[in-house]
């Protein structure tokens, strides 16, 4: 029995130093799913609520306003913006910016008035089919209320007919609105975690110190170890919108070409934050934990799952750091609602910014290492 156990006590005092020395791993380890549990624990919040809305009130008399304060009251709708046609109403819809249109007729308060029925039409985002399912269940208790206070006073009964209308997915798949959200999850877990293993190989292999001492710069180093994933980062998007497309039939109402020219500064920033882990790592094991590190975040805080509104005031700024919520702007706003470059440039440039910051901090290190090499 004791030549089973012998050699136990040695392995396990080598082992306690070893966790000594490498205490950073230690803390690593032990806070970042702490730090994980108070970000998810505290920053989502599985209700639907304060739905970005904006309204074309052509009526704009006492009756409409009444209505809009019991939308607004309900805490379900947060009216952004006031437009003055169609036109408007729609592409911010389509923009992404709202996700649910009210429009109040000119003749509205005319016809309760006479103690007609008027109507009211409210077009829903389908594409998020837990927010889509929140607006007309809201929006058609209100109605029934406001109809049913009117029989009381000894109006009219069925008084306000609220019109809920689901816009590009009728149909509420949720693979519709799963997997357009899913392509920016999965791009940045492959591209993130390939440019993070990449430098660290150079790392233990010993060959990153040659290339120190030779007259490649620290750009020319980064974006030579960049380039090659990002062709294998389009690549993964072809197969995947060729599986979205054919096997899971979600259709595609918009250009296929934009959706590959704004992919290209997603991947950009995403490979700039795999380069900047791999600057950080000092082991492959390291590099594994710190890409792990951004997953979470970016499906839970970009709007993926979860609506961003409902997200309390504290967290939503996180929203903004994130790539994949620029990203899962783009392709839902692409693939379901036809977005153009008009409606979507701005979430490009974002990509656009943080990719480059990431790269210029990941540049600054190696140009330090560079130094003190």
């Amino acid at each position: 029995m004791p030549d089973l156990f012998r050699g136990f006590g040695a392995v396990f005092y080598k082992e306690v130093l070893h966790v000594r020395r490498d205490a950073g791993t230690l803390f690593f380890s032990l806070t970042m799913p702490l730090l994980q549990l108070f970000l998810l624990g505290f920053g989502i919040d599985t209700n639907i609520r304060q739905i970005n809305t904006v309204v074309y009130n052509a009526d704009g008399r006492r009756e409409s306003r009444e209505l809009l304060d019991r939308l607004k009251n309900s805490d379900t709708f947060h009216i952004i913006r006031y437009v003055e046609n169609d036109h408007d109403l729609n592409d911010m819809i389509i923009a992404g910016k709202t996700r649910v249109g009210i429009k109040i007729p000119v003749d509205y308060s005319d016809r309760l008035i006479h103690n007609m029925s008027a109507q009211v039409l409210v077009l829903i985002d389908g594409s998020d089919s837990s927010v889509a399912g929140q607006a007309i269940n809201v929006t058609n208790a209100i109605g029934l209320d406001e109809s049913l206070r009117r029989v009381l006073e000894d109006r009219a009964a069925f008084a306000v007919d609220m019109r809920p209308k689901l816009l590009f997915n009728p149909d509420s798949r949720s693979a519709n609105f799963f997997l357009p959200g899913l392509t920016a999850i999965m791009l940045l877990n492959v591209t993130t975690f390939l440019t993070a293993f990449s430098i660290v190989r150079e790392k233990e292999r010993g060959t990153l110190e040659q290339l120190f001492v030779t007259p490649v710069r620290p750009f020319g180093l980064l974006l030579g170890k960049l380039l090659p994933y990002l062709g294998i980062g389009f690549f993964e998007l072809s197969l995947i919108l060729f599986f979205m497309r054919f096997v899971f039939l979600v259709p595609i109402h918009g250009s296929v070409l934009l959706l590959f020219i704004l992919s290209m500064p997603y991947l950009f920033a995403a490979l700039s934050l795999g380069i900047l882990i791999s600057s950080k790592a000092k082991s492959q094991a390291e590099a594994m934990q710190l890409a792990f590190l951004p997953i979470l975040p970016s499906v839970f805080f970009s709007g993926y799952i979860f609506p961003r509104e409902t997200m309390p005031a504290l967290f939503y700024p996180i929203s903004y750091l994130i790539p994949a919520t620029y990203f899962i702007n783009i392709t839902r706003g692409i693939i379901l609602r036809g977005a153009g470059i008009k409606h979507l440039w701005t979430d490009g440039l974002a990509l656009f910014i943080i990719g480059t910051l990431l790269l210029v901090i990941a540049a600054r290190r190696f140009r330090n290492k560079v130094i003190m090499a």
